[in-house]
């Protein structure tokens, strides 16, 4: 049983993917780092060595992860709650993480990030479906700080070019759709981030994203959502950040809730 200073891992795998996650800060040793290049969900990779540098600068709690749960992990969450910041330590950090089989991201699919640590993500303006539900996993699974940039679709790759940004959801790019699969489909296969949730609200996505409304129930109603948020906002940013809660709820409903029923009207009896 996890101590006040500690989260266990089966608490932490019911945060991921939410908007109240905390900071995961990754702080395994270069070395360890090596032996198993890729990371939990949304973890931001820090130097234990310099935290008195890095740790200032920390806003909000955070989760201190090492490659066991002990001296690393600990010496940095002591050192950060020293600094008047909210921490603790992952118990068992990422061994007891794996063991329990939570979700790791392939860093080597992760494009490099800029100067301030996000990466920056390019595609077309005006997005409907794969085009926010591609930034909310991104942001909700890989890298919470990421960047996304809308320009006209004739000006995407030399936009990706001149600003060191990623394409999605372009033709003759990595990251968008291939074969009877949309980007957001191709992103959870790349990410390593296949889970049942994931891959009931994919086949959503998938459904209106591609006309297909037979792929699931829920189809027609992400479609109309969807298309009634790209009406409602000019700005592709507002709509971003308004299409973070559509996802989010769905998510949700994926992941706790597709055996809810309304029962209200109760039915007559006899």
């Amino acid at each position: 049983m996890p101590s006040f200073l500690e989260i266990a891992p089966e608490k932490l795998k019911r945060m991921i993917g939410t908007p109240g996650l905390p900071l995961l800060i990754d702080v395994r040793s270069n070395e360890d780092y090596a032996a198993n290049p890729s990371f939990i969900p949304t973890s931001i990779r820090r130097d234990y060595r310099t935290v008195a540098e890095w740790g200032p600068s920390i806003a909000g709690p955070s989760i201190i992860v090492c490659q066991r749960g002990l001296k690393l992990s600990h010496g940095v969450a002591a050192y950060l709650r020293a600094l008047g910041k909210d921490a603790e330590v992952l118990e068992g950090g990422t061994e007891a993480w794996r063991d329990g089989k939570g979700t790791l991201v392939s860093a080597d699919k992760v494009p490099p990030r800029d100067a301030s640590g996000r990466t920056i993500w390019v595609t077309r303006s005006r997005p409907k479906i794969d085009r926010i539900a591609c930034p909310w996993l991104i942001r909700r699974f890989v890298d919470p700080s990421a960047a996304f940039l809308f320009v006209p679709a004739n000006e995407v790759s030399a936009v990706a070019e001149r600003f060191d940004a990623t394409p999605f959801d372009i033709e003759d790019v990595f990251w968008s759709h291939r074969g009877e699969l949309c980007t957001f489909d191709v992103m959870i296969e790349e990410f390593g981030l296949r889970s049942k949730p994931l891959d009931h609200l994919a086949t959503i996505v998938r459904g209106a994203d591609t006309a297909r409304p037979e792929l699931a129930p829920e189809v027609a109603g992400m479609l109309a959502a969807s298309l009634g948020l790209s009406r409602i906002f000019n700005n592709d940013l507002e709509q971003l950040e308004a299409g973070m809660t559509l996802y989010d709820a769905f998510y949700r409903w994926c992941r706790d809730a597709t055996d809810e029923t309304h029962t209200w009207p109760n039915p007559r009896k006899g």
